[in-house]
């Protein structure tokens, strides 16, 4: 499940196809420009979607919400964040969680996502994927670079026609 731009809606579409509840999920730090794509694109998305999905603003701390995702009792979670993957800045990647232990172990975040995404799922039993997106510039400041930028405002795009 590594994909590359040009897939990405075909893939998120057939991935939500059988959602009946989901969590989209935007993680990262509003002060290192890029890093900050996922929480953007949920920002973007909120008053768009069904109540069949909730949106959750993690920025650093996905595992705040723990609770909240548990109890919103979804049958897919997309987590939606920034990762250098050695592509083109803007360039996405949907991935299975347990893929993550092939990429670089540096992250942004207190809790790996790894293992925030084991928990999910051992507590949820919710398919999980992460919907990654190359970074041109994680350097503290605030904003997306433009090619970033336009990359989220894709995404956001190709979810509000795949979000159940």
């Amino acid at each position: 499940m590594i994909s590359g731009n040009c897939n990405v809606e075909k893939e998120l579409k057939a991935w939500f196809s059988n959602a009946g509840k989901a969590v989209a999920a935007g993680v990262g730090n509003p002060i290192r420009m890029d890093d900050f794509v996922g929480t953007k694109i949920v920002q973007d998305l909120q008053g768009k979607v069904s109540e069949k999905v909730y949106l959750i603003e993690c920025e650093t701390v996905p595992e705040n919400f723990i609770q909240k995702i548990i109890d919103f009792n979804p049958t897919h979670i997309l987590l939606i964040d920034a990762a250098v993957l050695g592509l083109k800045p803007g360039d996405s990647r949907l991935i299975k969680p347990e893929l993550l232990a092939a990429f670089p172990a540096y992250s942004t975040h207190a809790l790996p996502l790894r293992i925030f995404c084991e928990y999910l799922a051992k507590t949820t039993r919710a398919k999980i994927a992460l919907l990654l997106i190359e970074p041109e510039k994680a350097d503290f400041g605030e904003g997306l670079t433009s090619k970033v930028e336009a990359s989220a405002q894709k995404i956001v795009e190709i979810l509000l026609r795949v979000l159940p």
